[in-house]
């Protein structure tokens, strides 16, 4: 089962990479996650200054994880000096985050130049101004002849208008998406803001928020189908990395699943690859980017079907319907005339013993 994809130039030998964030940001973690086996290692954000991170910093959720913890703590003197020079590539490509303006650019892509394979650059902090993250791109094209993969945030009104506009400048691709915010986590017992800085403000980020970020890979891919996009945003599965690949992603990005799961989900999700692959009718990685989505769309509603011999009675599907349609007399029942066709309740089906008839 061939795992391998190429694009811009670089080549992976599996699709999958972490994100920008606390598990890359120096040495030892760099090291660690490029012996879990990933395509490609990104580094946590490096800017022209080191962060001054607020603590606690990182809350972890069943679904999703808070950070306040900003881009690298460390100086970029400590990453020329002592961690990048350090690094060992081996067969997996380095892709530097960096941040943030085109000051900011103009600083640290010559100096970063030299051990980068690819850049990311996070706009999080830059605004919405696609004339600003224009020049940024140009600043960054100007000093590179490396692939530019900018970073778009959930904040931007528009994300194929901010694709457009950094093809424009020189970029190679997007990542699709950065976390999501402002959001914020109140103590109720204390009533405090216990995470964030001043503004009790933190940044979003894990499984919660996969089905944005796969929708926003889709509508870049769409619009621009000969632009890379590498998906980023919820993934903690073999399974996810497909749904980013056949939503177009050409390479994806996972970082709080790893917060929330353990640090050896990358080899665990890796390793799960090729039977996930085999089961869904792929022979290889690029067998999956070539497949594409379909959608078949349906105005008439579809009454479900119950499987008594899986049904548990356990009446969630009762209780759940908004349309008053499911009713229990000694086993499951669905009004015919009330039923809307929603099927909230094959989705919540904890046995899965509700279902549609296949034509």
């Amino acid at each position: 089962m061939r795992l391998d994809i190429s694009f811009d130039g670089l080549t992976l030998k599996n699709p999958l990479m972490p994100a920008s964030g606390p598990l890359v940001g120096d040495l030892e973690k760099l090291n660690f996650i490029r012996d879990e086996g990933v395509g490609a290692v990104v580094t946590k954000t490096i800017s022209s200054k080191a962060a001054v991170v607020p603590r606690p910093c990182i809350y972890g959720d069943r679904y999703f994880v808070m950070n306040s913890e900003l881009w690298s703590e460390h100086s970029k003197e400590v990453w020329l000096e002592d961690i990048l020079p350090n690094y060992r590539k081996e067969d997996a490509p380095l892709i530097i985050s960096a941040g943030y303006t085109k000051e900011d650019m103009a600083l640290l892509i010559p100096l970063l130049d030299p051990y980068a394979d690819a850049f990311e650059i996070s706009t999080h902090y830059v605004g919405k101004d696609l004339s600003v993250i224009r020049e940024t791109v140009r600043t960054i094209r100007a000093h590179t002849t490396k692939p530019i993969y900018m970073k778009v945030s959930p904040h931007m009104d528009d994300p194929v208008a901010f694709a457009r506009a950094v093809r424009e400048a020189g970029a190679s691709g997007i990542a699709a998406i950065n976390s999501l915010g402002p959001t914020m986590k109140i103590d109720l017992a204390s009533r405090e803001i216990i995470y964030g800085g001043e503004s009790g403000f933190v940044w979003t980020s894990g499984p919660a928020i996969k089905n944005l970020a796969l929708a926003t890979v889709y509508k870049i891919k769409q619009a621009m189908p000969d632009f890379t996009v590498i998906g980023v945003g919820g993934v903690s599965s073999a399974e996810d990395v497909i749904e980013f690949l056949l939503a177009g992603a050409s390479g994806v990005q996972m970082l709080s699943a790893a917060l929330l799961r353990g640090k050896d989900l990358y080899s665990k999700i890796i390793k799960d690859l090729p039977e996930a692959l085999e089961k869904h009718g792929f022979s290889s990685i690029e067998d999956v980017t070539r497949a594409g989505l379909t959608k078949t769309i349906s105005y008439e509603p579809v009454v479900p079907s119950v499987d008594t011999q899986l049904c548990t009675q356990c009446m969630l599907c009762v209780k759940i319907c908004p349309y008053f349609a499911i009713r229990f007399e000694n086993q499951i029942l669905f009004d015919q005339e009330k039923c809307f066709g929603c099927h909230l309740c094959i989705s919540k089906c904890p046995v899965k013993a509700i279902y549609v008839e296949s034509n």
